[in-house]
């Protein structure tokens, strides 16, 4: 099996210049709750650098801009709460896996942490189960988690339960972690925005929606009819394109959306859609610089 670790490197190293990389690693930060005030060194400005980092007297005596660094006064530790249920077997919004997806949002931000010096942990599960992974801070670690994921997905016969990775972190992390959900579409419940709001008292909480592909195929648009993956219902034939059916289907989804959203937002909870994985780095990055901006 080729290694997952170097599959979500190539989609981080997008270009050659490695801008993508640069701007991820400026943004960062923005995943972290205060600064060092112990001064390192100065090195020059990068694209995606935050322009409160710069030493504005040393870049007038240099001429360039240059980013004053501080050394880090403790680790920290992101918790990755995976939906590993069956659902996640089915296609995201680009007609790809949402596994792979999942594995993508996971070793990106895993990626970083680790090239921070952070620590990561990773719990998973479905209705049936959940099980958490040893706390690691090294890439090899990281490939472990990540083949740990996508073995669960593959082989998962539950339905997913984000609200049993809530529960779970709410009543066994104790210690302040950035706690980062990683879920689908699925409705949010009252039971959902609760933990969520218990959760908030101890963690700084970030949610990551992978998006579902649209259950019904536009009318000459081509590709495969759909199976729903926890029913197994095969959807008709005839339903493929009926405009009414489009309609409705939208109008539901626009406004679990617009619940799912307000919560988010009344909570302060930092959140981002994901479509495929061709988008994924570029949202990664949209995401992080508006936690950054939020907290300017």
């Amino acid at each position: 099996m080729a290694s997952l670790i170097t599959q979500v490197k190539s989609k981080l190293f997008i270009r050659s210049s490695q801008k993508s990389m640069h701007a991820l690693d400026g943004a960062y930060a923005s995943l972290l709750r205060g600064r060092s005030l112990d001064f390192e060194d100065l090195r020059p400005y990068e694209f995606g650098d935050q322009v409160r980092d710069i030493d504005w007297r040393a870049t007038a005596r240099q001429g360039e801009p240059l980013i004053k660094r501080t050394k880090a006064t403790r680790k920290h530790t992101v918790l990755f709460l995976v939906d590993s249920g069956r659902g996640m077997k089915a296609l995201a919004e680009d007609e790809q896996s949402k596994r792979d997806l999942v594995v993508l949002l996971t070793g990106a931000l895993g990626f970083l942490t680790v090239r921070h010096g952070d620590d990561f942990s990773v719990v998973y599960g479905d209705t049936a189960r959940v099980r958490r992974l040893a706390t690691g801070s090294s890439e090899g670690a990281l490939e472990h988690a990540l083949r740990t994921i996508s073995s669960a997905i593959d082989e998962a016969t539950a339905m997913g339960n984000r609200d049993a990775l809530l529960r779970y972190a709410a009543r066994n992390i104790s210690r302040r972690m950035i706690v980062v959900l990683i879920t689908d579409e699925a409705p949010m419940t009252g039971e959902t925005e609760g933990l969520l709001r218990r959760l908030k008292v101890q963690h700084d909480v970030l949610w990551l929606t992978v998006r579902d592909a649209d259950p019904v195929i536009r009318r000459g648009s081509g590709g495969t009819h759909r199976r729903d993956v926890d029913s197994d219902w095969l959807i008709p034939d005839f339903v493929h394109g009926d405009v009414d059916v489009m309609a409705e289907l939208a109008a539901d989804e626009a406004a679990h959306t617009a619940r799912r959203d307000a919560a988010l937002r009344r909570l302060e909870i930092t959140h981002a859609e994901f479509g495929g994985q061709a988008s994924a780095v570029p949202a990664l990055l949209a995401m992080l610089n508006r936690r950054s901006h939020a907290r300017s």
